[in-house]
Order: structure tokens, then C-alpha cells, then sequence
């Protein structure tokens, strides 16, 4: 499993000069300046020209990445085009539907540069496993609760009934190859509850991290992201008696009153790297 720190993703819109200010110095670990749904459409080359300004300025604590236009609409490919020049390291692309769209974006991007690929329609879904096989610049996909959820209407839930087979799919297929799974928005911005649930249920169906909408909600989801004082100990524990000298070469012990396999030991060492990246 990957150790990325990558907990809590922030949207900010690239048209707001106070927004990317603040995006500067805050405690999520990406950034993301978005050029799409929180831009209106006559602000959207104002948009664009303010985030390729903000690359080249720099000085962002948390990674920064851009969210552009999809593809198909008149703004997509020009976006595309200007982060690509402007040396952009991560690009957000939603409405990804087919690997020819991975493939058509990787070949507009910077070599280094990563993609992540949103999730966001019935399309998409039947295509997931094509998608996260394009290779490229990918290197996450993320989950587009509200668009997914207009597309197949859905209703609304606490739990999100209707969106788990889709949850644990997109975990899976990203585990498959090696891709970063990033669980969507919670929009109810003052519900702390709401947002701590939520972010629970993310990471018990094993996402890395999540999508925000506001800083408000950046504290609770690195903590819900980051292994817990009580996971951390186990996890060393597992790690120190599987190194013990009476232990080398056996399959399984016994630790606690539980049985623990060599495939716990992989997991808790995967969970002390998460737990050092954070």
C-alpha cells in the first residue's frame, strides 16, 4: 500500500486572489485551485491566468495542484495547455470517462507531472478498471460524489447507502494498479459530525484520503487519515515480536490472544510508514 500523504485535498477556486492566499499556509496536504465547478463561466480565463500566476509565484506549504475544465468544454484543452507550460505537478481532470482521455491529457502534461482522474459519472464506473489500466501520468483516482450522484439519481443518505459497491470499487481497482483512492466531498459545511462520519467510513473502505470544500474541515480529516496513537503502538508491537530472535522464520504467532500472520506484519509496517509520512 502506498504511503502518500495525501489525507485531506482542498478546493479552492483560482478566482479568488484571497483563496489562493490562504491556500499558502494551511494544514491540507493539497491544495487543489480549481478552475471548474466553483468558477463561473465568464471568470474562467481569468481563472486559469491566476492559477498559472500562482504556480510560477510558488510558496505553498501544503503540494498545490490545479483542477482544470473537462476535456469536452470550451476551456479544457486551453487549460490544459497553459499548467502544462507553467510546469504544473498535479492536474485534477474531471469527467474522465475513457483511457483515451488519460492517455490524451498525459500527452499534454509536463514528464513528471501527475494526473488524477475524477470519477464522476455512470461512465466512468463501467470504464474504472480501463481507466486506471491507461498508465501515463496517472496516479489517483478520485470520487465525484455529487456529479455521480445526479447522474444516476440517486437519493440521499446519512450513510451513503446507494454509493457503496462504488466506493469499495474505486478502492479496489486503485489498489489494482497502484493509484492513489480519493474519497469525495462532504458539503454540509457545519455539520463536524457529519464530516467526522464520513471521513471514517472512507478510510474503513481503505481511501487514502478525502476531498474537501472548506477549511474548516481539514483538521478533523487528517485525523481521521492518520493512524491513531492506539493503531500506531499495535502496529509496533506486531513489528518488534516478529523481529524478536524467537520469532524469525515462523509464519504466524501468537500476540494479544490473536493469532498475527506475516501479512500483518506487511500491513502494520505499511501503517508505521503512513503513520511517519503524516
Amino acid at each position: 500500500m502506498r504511503a502518500d500523504r495525501v489525507r485531506s485535498v482542498l478546493y479552492l477556486p483560482a478566482s479568488n486572489p484571497r483563496a489562493i492566499e490562504k491556500a499558502r499556509t494551511l494544514d491540507c496536504d493539497v491544495a487543489v485551485l480549481d478552475l471548474e465547478d466553483a468558477v463561473a463561466p465568464d471568470r474562467k480565463i481569468e481563472a486559469r491566468a491566476a492559477a498559472v500566476a500562482a504556480l510560477r509565484q510558488g510558496g505553498f506549504t501544503p503540494q498545490v495542484g490545479v483542477r482544470i475544465n473537462a476535456l469536452g468544454t470550451p476551456w479544457g484543452s486551453d487549460d490544459a495547455a497553459a499548467l502544462a507550460e507553467a510546469g504544473a505537478d498535479l492536474i485534477v481532470a474531471p469527467k474522465m470517462e475513457t483511457p483515451e482521455a488519460v492517455h490524451a491529457l498525459s500527452a499534454a502534461l509536463p514528464r513528471d507531472a501527475r494526473l488524477w482522474a475524477m470519477i464522476e459519472t455512470p461512465r466512468a464506473l463501467l470504464n474504472l478498471t480501463e481507466i486506471a489500466a491507461a498508465g501515463g501520468a496517472l496516479d489517483g483516482l478520485m470520487l465525484g460524489v455529487n456529479d455521480l450522484a445526479k447522474a444516476l439519481g440517486t437519493g440521499a443518505s446519512a450513510d451513503r447507502e446507494p454509493f457503496k459497491p462504488w466506493l469499495a470499487m474505486v478502492v479496489a481497482v486503485a489498489r489494482a494498479h497502484g493509484l492513489l483512492a480519493l474519497d469525495g466531498v462532504f458539503n454540509r459545511i457545519d455539520d463536524a459530525e457529519g464530516l467526522a462520519a464520513e471521513a471514517a467510513q472512507g478510510r474503513l473502505y481503505g481511501f487514502d484520503g478525502k476531498s474537501l470544500i472548506h477549511p474548516s474541515q481539514i483538521a478533523a480529516t487528517n485525523r481521521a487519515f492518520s493512524p491513531s496513537p492506539e493503531e500506531i503502538a499495535q502496529a509496533q508491537a506486531i513489528v518488534t515480536a516478529f523481529e524478536a530472535e524467537d520469532t524469525q522464520g515462523l509464519g504466524a504467532i501468537q500476540i494479544g490472544g490473536a493469532m498475527v500472520e506475516r501479512l500483518h506484519l506487511d500491513q502494520a509496517r505499511a501503517l508505521l510508514a503512513r503513520a511517519n509520512a503524516a
